[in-house]
């Protein structure tokens, strides 16, 4: 007398893989949209530093070549320039770089042979990317907060 048994089964059913793929898939896409945030954080996080790097730079050949330098910011292109009455110093371009778009409270900030910021008020720059955004503060004597 035999018995159909199905206690040794060798393989899974259809049911079985599809609820399997489904279960992976909703945790995959979850695990993405994370990661997505997280890039978009990092990103907006260097593009920030970099451009205070280079606000500081600026700070630091205006006292070492005693000549008034500059950082102008183009938002359209989100790139800044490293100027001086030489002409330009250095470009950053931070939305090809980070993929970043850039707004700011003033096209430029400038620094006079002494290394300090002069202009009316403080000077900021809001790089976005995704839902993140970062923030770069510069006093109007030159600290730079970001």
């Amino acid at each position: 007398m035999t018995s159909a048994s199905y206690t040794h089964r060798h393989a899974h059913t259809l049911i079985e893989l599809v609820i399997t793929m489904a279960i992976l898939s909703v945790a995959c896409l979850t695990g993405l949209h994370a990661l997505r945030a997280s890039l978009d954080n990092i990103a907006t996080r260097d593009a920030v530093r970099a451009a205070g790097a280079l606000v500081t730079r600026a700070r630091e050949e205006a006292v070492a070549l005693h000549t008034p330098v500059s950082v102008r910011i183009d938002t359209a292109t989100a790139t800044l320039h490293l100027m001086s009455r030489a002409g330009t110093m250095g470009r950053l371009a931070l939305g090809s770089l980070h993929g970043v778009a850039l707004a700011t409270t003033r096209d430029s900030i400038s620094f006079d042979a002494r290394g300090l910021g002069y202009g009316a008020a403080n000077f900021t720059l809001v790089a976005r990317r995704g839902l993140a955004a970062d923030t770069l503060v510069v006093s109007r004597l030159g600290r730079v907060r970001d």
